[in-house]
């Protein structure tokens, strides 16, 4: 009797579990048959490899390119942690993302032990100075690869947007906030999430200071060779997101911020992430940008279901408009 219990208790559960199993597998199965490792190519203008995840099926709508930077966490100086880190977050962006019908691109930017004060997962200062082979300029090597996932995907007969949503949380939230103020007319949209404890200031100064990148924009025409344009990144809607316990900070530390922009951010905006919360809102809101400013309740620095839900549905209306 007992055995028999046992029996119906294991097909039972068998029932539960094998739909799931099957699911999985055949979201797997989808997901490595439309999924391609582009080799770096130098003389296309990238140093990295990326990821490319093409939806399976060609709607009415034109696809978008859904860009999520990696972010390994920690500096090393094997690539294959780096690659497989990107390989990672192209998978779980299928999954974060799926029924929406977007191409998915990863880069697969190092972040070598060696060169550990240049945060490249994080667009940081160093990203726009240094004449390291392979780190220098990753925005400009990211749009190498936008340009060339969408000579790929046009080839196959799809008609891509010029312009490509962004998405990052942590450290690729920085790079996707930065990203947006040195190449807004590059995108669409972006949702950015608990940006290291500071949202790029979308102002040369404040308080008479001068904020220096990337406390600010006060020097990127200087960095980058060209100004930050306000008016072009008012045209960018920004989904900026963080939970009421994070307590996540990049600005303390050397490898994210020099001296001076540390200071600056410590002095002028507050000692925590939640501390500059409301005064980075109210930069955005008096430089006229379309940016919206989430708090999540009971939140420390995850992504939980209720906001990968906001954010899907930030980038739903987006796309409604085109």
């Amino acid at each position: 009797m007992m055995r028999r219990g046992f029996r119906t208790a294991v097909r039972a559960l068998m029932l539960l579990v094998l739909p799931v199993v099957v699911g999985g597998a055949i979201l797997s199965a989808r997901y490595a048959f439309r999924t391609t490792e582009v080799p770096a190519d130098e003389a296309g203008g990238f140093s990295s490899s990326y990821y490319l995840y093409e939806p399976s099926e060609t709607g009415a709508r034109p696809t978008f390119i859904l860009v999520l930077p990696n972010n390994t966490g920690h500096p090393d100086d094997d690539a294959s942690v780096h690659r497989r880190s990107a390989a990672a977050m192209s998978f779980m962006g299928h999954l974060a993302f799926s029924g929406m019908d977007v191409a998915i691109l990863v880069p697969e930017f190092p972040r070598p032990s060696r060169h550990d004060r240049i945060y490249t997962h994080a667009l940081d200062r160093d990203c726009l100075t240094t004449e390291v082979d392979g780190l220098g300029r990753l925005d400009l090597q990211l749009i190498a690869m936008i340009d060339d996932a969408t000579r790929r995907l046009r080839a196959e007969g799809r008609r891509v947007e010029d312009k490509v949503l962004m998405a990052g949380f942590s450290a690729s939230g920085m790079f996707v906030n930065r990203f947006v103020m040195l190449h807004p007319e590059r995108v669409r949209a972006a949702a950015i999430g608990s940006p290291g404890g500071w949202p790029i200031a979308p102002a040369e100064r404040w308080n008479d200071e001068p904020l220096t990148y990337p406390a600010g924009i006060a020097d990127v025409a200087d960095l980058a060779g060209q100004p930050v344009d306000l008016s072009e990144v008012g045209k960018v809607p920004m989904f900026f997101f963080i939970g009421d316990r994070d307590a996540n900070d990049s600005v303390p530390y050397s490898d994210s911020y020099d001296d001076r922009e540390r200071e600056l951010v410590l002095k002028l905006f507050g000692r925590t992430p939640l501390d500059r919360w409301d005064t980075a809102r109210r930069l955005y809101e008096m430089a006229g940008l379309e940016a919206e400013f989430h708090l999540y309740p009971g939140v420390g620095h995850a992504i939980t279901l209720g906001e990968l839900g906001d954010v899907r549905r930030f980038f739903r209306r987006v796309i409604a408009t085109e």
